[in-house]
């Protein structure tokens, strides 16, 4: 594939724009799409179609319009039973269709992972309706987690401790599901030592992961994240092992190149698969700051089959994210020279999303130090220098 691509951006946030700037930067020619006008990669991209990417006959309509050489899909709640016909079709679904119709769906990626390879994941059952979260919840037992099989972000999920949660959690589920199902998968908590991503970039030479990610999330969503985590060398195998086998099961008709966020929990030597995304992952835009080539440049470079490191060395480095806290199109930011000046090895990064909501990331601030402790404290302190002033 030559670096001079054309590619579809299927989703056009704050993911997207990064890996078009990655992608421009080798000369490809990006179409980003998203649902609304003005989305953060359409702003840097060289051409915008705003459709819904559930309407399957909108999203045929812009492919043949531009006849891209890559759909590059950057959200799950896209019409996959279209990218599938348009890869048989000929057209290069990036990783490929198989992928997207799998990771658009909890249920879908955890019965490959638990039923089809065996790979260690927590007790989980599916609930369709209150009665069904009721029975899940009997089988996998207190506490539980509660999540829409179909969301973005760990959006409309939670823990439930007892039986008097589960009502709220199936609500709050439904009320943030992406797509037209209601449906979630209710799992086991698992008491872990800590969470990880480990990006894993399949490319045309093989398969290159970074070094371990560790992050915090609050009701589901990234607040901070830091590269790289000490891990033991046999949990990081057990890691690394099982992120192989999913993403190459992930291949089918396409060729599977591109980078994976596959998440984990690790207790003790023990490693337990969680999810995976098969695009750039949102804790791993401390990458931006941790490693020579971020997450961004490895997936524009895997996906137009361009050469990949075979290691990725991160030096200790953290990002926080900096939210906003109501609804509004007229804003602005502020404090953005107060938290510049903490240290030379702080950054920022302002997504340009042109409306504000209540717990809308719209930007993080990104640190490098010592090592990782120092870095987060960096990267926290410089976000809560950030500010967001509104004039509506």
């Amino acid at each position: 594939m030559s670096a001079t691509a054309k590619i579809m951006l299927l989703g056009a946030g704050e993911l997207g724009r990064e890996f078009t700037i990655s992608a421009k930067r080798l000369g490809a020619y990006v179409v980003a799409c998203d649902a609304y006008d003005d989305a953060p990669a359409m702003q840097v991209a060289d051409r915008r179609e705003v459709f819904a990417m559930l309407d399957g006959t909108a999203l045929r309509a812009a492919v043949e319009k531009h006849r891209p050489d890559l759909i590059v899909p950057e959200i799950e709640a896209i019409r996959t039973e279209v990218l599938a016909d348009l890869e048989s079709e000929g057209f290069n679904v990036v990783p490929s269709a198989r992928a997207t119709q799998l990771t658009m769906n909890r249920d879908a990626i955890r019965d490959l992972a638990a039923g089809e390879l065996g790979l260690s994941t927590s007790r989980y059952r599916y609930a369709e309706s209150l009665d069904e979260v009721y029975e899940a919840a009997g089988h996998t037992g207190f506490p539980c987690v509660v999540k829409p099989v179909m969301s973005s972000s760990g959006k409309g999920q939670s823990r439930v401790d007892d039986s008097a949660g589960l009502e709220a959690a199936w609500t709050h589920a439904v009320a943030n599901m992406r797509g037209d199902r209601a449906r979630v998968i209710v799992e086991q908590f698992v008491d872990f030592d800590y969470e990880i991503t480990l990006l894993t970039v399949r490319h045309r030479d093989g398969i290159t992961f970074c070094p371990p990610i560790g992050h915090v999330q609050e009701g589901g969503d990234y607040r901070e994240s830091w590269q790289p985590v000490a891990m033991d060398r046999k949990a990081l195998q057990q890691a690394q092992d099982m992120a192989a086998s999913v993403v190459r099961a992930l291949e089918g008709a396409g060729r599977g190149w591109g980078l994976y966020g596959v998440e984990f929990f690790v207790a003790g030597d023990r490693v337990i698969f969680s999810e995976l995304s098969p695009r750039p992952h949102d804790t791993g835009m401390v990458t931006m700051a941790s490693q020579n080539l971020s997450e961004f440049d490895l997936h524009a470079r895997a996906i137009l089959g361009l050469p990949v490191p075979g290691e990725i060395a991160a030096r200790p480095s953290a990002s926080a994210v900096i939210l906003a806290d109501r609804d509004s199109t007229d804003f602005a930011f502020e404090g953005l020279e107060s938290a510049l000046a903490l240290d030379e090895r702080v950054d920022l990064r302002l997504f340009g999303k042109p409306s504000t909501r209540p717990g809308r990331r719209m930007g993080v601030a990104l640190a490098s130090g010592a090592d990782t402790d120092e870095a987060r404290r960096s990267a926290n302190a410089a976000a809560g220098k950030i500010g967001i002033r509104y004039s509506d």
